[in-house]
This record gives C-alpha cells, structure tokens and sequence, in this order.
C-alpha cells in the first residue's frame, strides 16, 4: 500500500468508527445501523435506522417484526441530503452494515461512488448491484478496528 492508500485506510477506518457510534442513536432493538456521507474529508450527511419523522420511536412490533416503515440509516442519510443544499455526487458513504438492494438503488442514484461497510448483510444483492453499477466497495471488519 502507498502512502496516499495509508492515509485513506486510516481515513476510512475513523469515518466507519464514527457510523458505529452514530448508529447508536437508533432506537431499534434487532439492528442498529449507522450511515455517514463524507465528501472531500466532510461529512455531509449522516442516518440511522429509525422510524419516520413524527412516528413513535418504536421499530419493532410486538412479535419483535422490524415494521415495514422502518427507514434503513442509508435512506435516512441520502433523504437528508435531499432537504440540503449538499450534493452527494462523488462521496463515499460509510455503512455499518452492507446495505440492501432498496438502498443500493438509491445510493447508485445519489451519485456516491464509494461504499464502505463494516459488517456484512445476509443478502450480498445490494454489494452486486454496487458493483456491478461500477461502485468501490470497500468491507472493513469492525472487530478489527478500535
């Protein structure tokens, strides 16, 4: 690895720490999930998974089902950027989790050019459909880092 690969490891290691802890602002129980965009060394954005604004902060119904207007912290993030004056063309978004192939359309729409994620889905169609949308993906474990 060069120096400039160094520096943006170490880089992508620090933003998908701070995904991790934002996640912890979810208020779901099954899954807590982070999301950042960051554009030129700034982040612009950040998501969690949660319900809609204005809904009851409550994600799982009472057999402990993720209801189905649960938003996944990607769609939060982007949907922000919308009511900004930011532009995610060219960012990269940092996901605690691999994102699902709802989000994966939605990030490939955003412009985002890069993803890293720390911990993977058990569907792999969101990363295949990154990719194939020719989207660095990039999976960093996150009991690796500190």
């Amino acid at each position: 690895m060069n120096t400039a690969e160094q520096k943006q490891h170490l880089l992508d290691q620090r933003y998908i720490r701070m995904a991790r802890i934002w996640a912890e602002n979810s208020y779901c129980q099954r899954r807590k999930v982070g999301a950042l965009v960051v554009k030129e060394k700034m982040i612009i954005s950040d998501g969690y998974n949660g319900t809609p604004s204005g809904f009851e902060n409550v994600c799982e119904d009472e057999n402990n089902v993720t209801r189905p207007y649960v938003l996944h912290a990607e769609a939060n993030a982007i949907t922000k950027l919308a009511r900004s004056s930011n532009s995610s063309d060219g960012a990269t978004m940092y996901i605690t989790a691999s994102p699902c192939i709802e989000c994966a359309k939605l990030i490939i729409q955003a412009g985002i050019k890069r993803v890293v994620y720390g911990e993977n889905y058990r569907l792999d169609d969101g990363i295949k459909l990154l990719q194939r949308a020719n989207i660095e993906t990039i999976y960093i474990d996150l009991n690796n880092i500190q």
